[in-house]
């Protein structure tokens, strides 16, 4: 007489625990990427002006925010004084326009920090964002 063992039994379910941590993972990642392709830009309270022009930039543009907290972005990217520098150096064309948005409530030291990093690396162009 032959005993089967329980752990001689064939194993007919799947495991589901690591599928839907796979699922869960992909989910997040959407929805992140969602919310950066809807808004587009960081979110910022821009300042009012009563003159400012509307239009496209056509030309080549680079795009820095600054956040009322001193925080500086290079497009969407968060960087430091130190990596938006380098990141400006190794562009080629010097001639790119750059679109400085700051939240209205930010210091101003901050704005001034941007604009020199960018006069360093030899930016001198600059479009001012604000709302109407």
């Amino acid at each position: 007489m032959k005993l089967i063992d329980e752990d001689d039994k064939e194993i007919s379910d799947i495991n589901m625990t690591p599928f839907v941590d796979i699922i869960l993972v992909v989910l997040i990642i959407f929805m992140v990427a969602a919310t950066f392709i809807v808004e587009g830009k960081i979110k910022l309270n821009l300042p009012k002006s009563k003159t400012a022009e509307t239009g496209k930039v056509t030309e080549k543009k680079i795009e820095i925010s600054i956040k009322k907290t001193g925080e500086i972005f290079l497009g969407t990217l968060p960087v430091t004084e130190k990596e938006l520098k380098e990141k400006l150096l190794s562009l080629k064309d010097k001639k790119a326009l750059v679109i400085l948005r700051s939240d209205k409530d930010t210091k101003f030291q901050n704005v001034v920090t941007v604009i020199d990093i960018c006069r360093e690396v030899g930016l001198e162009n600059y479009l001012i964002e604000t709302q109407k």
